[in-house]
């Protein structure tokens, strides 16, 4: 999808005008080998291939020739107002092309960033990316899926942790090496079956080679269903193919627990994360209602006692980076987290920005971007 949307022929319609009519007057008065140096205004995890495919293919389509001068490898660390790399070409085949280009760019690097960040908090965790209901059609889902994996490529490499293994659509599947999308079941299944143990047994007798995840709290019965579940099928929590996943909103807390309770709890496993300063969210995160670091220690103490340790859990709901790296200071003992969060929050921080700093090999750029022209003062026009 990313190297061939938008085709050459709709990019006019998808590109701002101004950029349409520049292209008339140059191809009108003489085209002209420019620079363009890429950058965005905050750091972010390099992360251009989807967008750098589109642009080759754009120029191809059009029969001209883009040098791109990358000044990072994929999942390098890029700092605020650094230049992520230059584009050379003609101006008359680039110039429409910016808007398009950015859009395939920008939220790429803060998702990998967050992606990253993510990871890094919690080594030890597997991460599913479940971005795809919360993405603005299937360009912005591929686009997030590849970050998620980039995101994890550094994290594999600087923290040696596991990252995100996978994700829950068939079609970016190929960006973590998977064949095929993951999951097991929503909670409409749940209602279906009228019983969070019937919609187990009807998705392990669908598919009985698939790992069993099963959401356990639609009636708000997170503890008890999930022994009922574990109870049912021995032989697969036995050998680690079942998993529960907590989902619990946060307007209210899991079956047994309160917030003396979820205190409690902490002050067993892990006393130093509730007893230095923490903020209202991160307390919220750690002893409060929701998916709470004291609600995964008392799911894990609950399956540990009942006789089934190796009975994995999937924690979900509101995981971005602030709430991994709570989970961090409690060691939390989740196995997978199911989380959309690493999407950009902050919109406004996706925006990739392209100034032309060359033409013909004359240094030029606009009063305030200088810095884009020290590595051509150094160095010569690159590309």
């Amino acid at each position: 999808m990313g190297s061939t949307w938008p085709h050459p022929n709709l990019v006019p319609s998808w590109t701002d005008v101004y950029f349409v009519r520049t292209r008339e007057i140059v191809r009108r008065f003489g085209d002209c080998r420019v620079t363009y140096a890429i950058f965005m205004r905050r750091p972010v995890v390099y992360a251009p291939r989807l967008a750098l495919t589109w642009l080759r293919a754009m120029a191809d389509a059009r029969g001209f020739t883009v040098d791109v001068e990358e000044n990072y490898r994929e999942s390098q660390w890029v700092g605020a107002g650094e230049p992520m790399m230059y584009i050379s070409g003609s101006l008359a085949g680039l110039v429409d092309l910016e808007t398009l280009f950015l859009q395939k760019l920008g939220a790429c690097g803060v998702a990998a960033y967050n992606a990253f960040s993510m990871s890094a908090e919690l080594p030890n965790v597997a991460f599913l990316a479940m971005d795809a209901r919360h993405c603005a059609g299937t360009e912005m889902a591929e686009l997030m899926a590849y970050a998620a994996s980039v995101g994890s490529s550094r994290a594999r490499r600087k923290a040696k942790a596991k990252g995100f293994v996978g994700n829950a659509t068939d079609a970016t599947a190929h960006f973590f090496e998977q064949s095929a999308g993951l999951g097991t079941m929503p909670h409409g299944l749940i209602g279906y079956a009228d019983s969070t143990l019937r919609a187990a047994e009807m998705f392990h007798e669908t598919f009985p080679d698939v790992p069993l995840t099963v959401l356990v709290d639609y009636y708000g019965q997170e503890v008890s269903d999930a022994l009922a579940v574990c109870r049912r099928f021995p032989e697969l929590a036995a050998a680690g193919r079942l998993s529960v996943r907590l989902d619990t909103h946060g307007g209210r807390f899991i079956e047994h627990l309160d917030t003396q309770k979820s205190y409690e709890v902490l002050d067993r496993h892990c006393p130093d994360a509730i007893r230095g300063y923490r903020s209202e969210t991160e307390l919220r995160y750690l002893i409060g209602t929701g998916v709470s670091a004291a609600a995964i220690w008392h799911m894990r103490e609950t399956l540990d006692e009942a006789g089934f340790p190796n009975t994995r859990i999937v924690a979900s709901s509101g995981f971005g980076p602030a709430k991994c790296r709570v989970m961090g200071y409690a060691r939390a003992p989740i196995d997978v987290i199911g989380t959309g969060s690493y999407l950009p929050e902050n919109w406004n921080e996706t925006y990739a920005t392209a100034d032309i700093i060359a033409y013909d090999g004359t240094p030029r750029v606009k009063v305030g971007r200088e810095f884009l022209l020290r590595r051509l003062e150094d160095e010569g026009t690159p590309g």
